[in-house]
């Protein structure tokens, strides 16, 4: 995402798909996997590392990547609103999805993946 401290860049070069995050120090960092910045990065991280691994398919990528910025804006009072998934390629990038938050949280705790209480 880009804002006035931070920006991310993706993208293809020579040596294969690269991903950068850039602050507006100049300070320059190369993801072996990926970042993620901002107040609710805890809880961003907190899904991605448990369902990160490194043969992800391409639609297992996409989910844990909205999955994980959705929790993010459902437990962080910061963030919230829209959540777009685009795919980077080395021939250019395709828009997957623009998802609003309120949406998934029903589309999650429907199917049982976002577990808000104990069963009885």
């Amino acid at each position: 995402g880009i804002n006035a401290e931070y920006m991310g860049v993706a993208g293809f070069d020579t040596k294969g798909p690269q991903v950068y995050y850039v602050d507006n120090d100049a300070t320059r960092l190369k993801a072996d996997v990926g970042f993620s910045v901002g107040s609710g990065s805890t809880f961003a991280y907190g899904v991605f590392d448990t369902g990160y691994k490194y043969d992800l398919t391409v639609e297992e990528a996409i989910d844990l990547g909205r999955r994980s910025i959705f929790h993010a804006t459902h437990r962080d009072a910061y963030s919230g609103g829209y959540i777009n998934v685009y795919h980077i390629k080395q021939d250019g990038w395709v828009k997957i999805s623009r998802d609003d938050c309120f949406d998934l949280y029903k589309r999650y705790t429907a199917d049982g993946s976002l577990v808000l209480e104990r069963p009885q």
